[in-house]
């Protein structure tokens, strides 16, 4: 289907540009056609020291093998052609709101799956509290996702309580299925660094920082990287109805999962999101952090916000910036608060609602929102279940 047609593209784009370097750098008494060469729909092959693989071939310059090394995997590694039309399509199932087909647990943790890093870079400013970084790891391809499922990261080293390997830790997926290259062969992570800060030393104790975390914002571009899943299905988005209410509630790193959501929604041609943009769907964030250093994406959304402003709403609770009703700090239950009866509304009229982030921010929300029952003289157990039954409430805090 579409998937190996781009794999094959993919293949066929990566033929030519070797076969162009090589033409380039060799003066050929017999040149090589750059369509004999894109014949191979399959794979670029790389050939021996010693293998005569044009024999009338005569060679003006040196082309030592470091060179055509570089010249291979750069090929190999150039960026997907673009789909027809400019669209990201290759990875849809078909029709392509059908969950049937979603991947889960391709990679277990005895049989990781080795990812390489590419790219790790800290996305919030200097007066941030703590280091949140956006991590980009290769999977070439062999280890699909769909947006709101997780990673899992297999920390190298032993546990010193234990002795035993260090277990697996899971990450909710900040990318879309098509990676933030567009090539589906990436995915992105958002990870804050787990630090303790001890009173008595006044510092933070590196005897008690987070493994995981650290580990994952300290590597460097071409490590590798233990990984399993992908895992979940509780956050997937319901693609079947285009005018679908998301609200979308997180704290800090949370806002992984909408993320992906955003992405495929407002940022790539997908055919869901050529969909929602025509429909009446209102996609809602909300985001809590301490104050605007800490702001995640934040040109991301603003971006998305004037292209779309009729499909998408933000919402910032700022707890070291911002004052609650109440004149004390806002946090994220506070922000929705402002809004209770219109989410009330909108969840009553088949509208799925996201959580995502520390647990502490539930209770605030379901009180909020059990206020908003008593006044209509409703039950909030039974309005919950109700919700919950139609497959509207979805929750991964931790």
């Amino acid at each position: 289907g579409g998937k190996q047609d781009e794999l094959a593209g993919r293949s066929e784009a990566s033929c030519v540009m070797l076969s162009t370097f090589v033409a380039s750098s060799l003066s050929l008494s017999a040149p090589i056609g750059v369509s004999r060469v894109a014949q191979s729909r399959v794979s670029c092959t790389r050939m021996s020291d010693d293998e005569p693989w044009n024999s009338n071939a005569q060679s003006s310059t040196t082309l030592d093998k470091s060179t055509l090394e570089a010249a291979y995997d750069a090929a190999m590694n150039a960026p997907a052609p673009a789909a027809a039309g400019g669209k990201q399509d290759f990875l849809e199932a078909e029709p392509y709101w059908d969950q049937s087909t979603i991947p889960v647990n391709t990679y277990k943790n005895k049989a990781p799956f080795v990812g390489k890093i590419v790219s790790t870079k800290r996305i919030v400013g200097p007066e941030a509290t703590g280091e949140t970084c956006d991590v980009v790891m290769s999977h070439g391809g062999k280890m699909p996702y769909w947006e709101g499922q997780s990673y899992g990261v297999i920390p190298p080293g032993t546990n010193p309580k234990n002795g035993k390997p260090n277990s697996v830790r899971l990450y909710s997926i900040a990318s879309s299925r098509y990676g933030d290259d567009m090539t589906g062969t990436t995915t992105t992570l958002c990870v804050r660094r787990a630090t303790y800060w001890c009173p008595e030393l006044k510092a933070d104790d590196p005897a008690k920082k987070g493994v995981c975390s650290n580990y994952l914002c300290d590597s460097k571009p071409g490590d590798d990287v233990k990984l399993t899943g992908p895992s979940g299905k509780v956050m997937l988005i319901p693609e079947k109805d285009p005018n679908v209410d998301l609200i979308m509630v997180a704290t800090g790193t949370g806002i992984a999962p909408y993320r992906s959501f955003i992405r495929r929604l407002f940022v790539e041609k997908t055919p869901f999101g050529e969909a929602y943009t025509k429909g009446s769907g209102l996609a809602w964030l909300f985001l809590g952090v301490a104050n605007s250093d800490a702001l995640l994406y934040d040109d991301e959304w603003q971006s998305v916000l004037k292209a779309h402003p009729k499909n998408f709403k933000l919402d910032y609770a700022l707890s070291r910036e911002q004052k609650n009703k109440d004149g004390g700090k806002m946090y994220i239950q506070d922000k929705v608060a402002e809004y209770s009866d219109e989410i009330f509304t909108r969840m009553d009229n088949g509208a799925h609602m996201y959580f995502c982030g520390l647990k502490g921010m539930m209770p605030g929300i379901t009180e909020m929102l059990e206020g908003v029952c008593k006044e209509k003289g409703l039950k909030w157990e039974d309005k919950l279940t109700q919700w919950k039954k139609a497959g509207q409430w979805h929750v991964e805090v931790y």
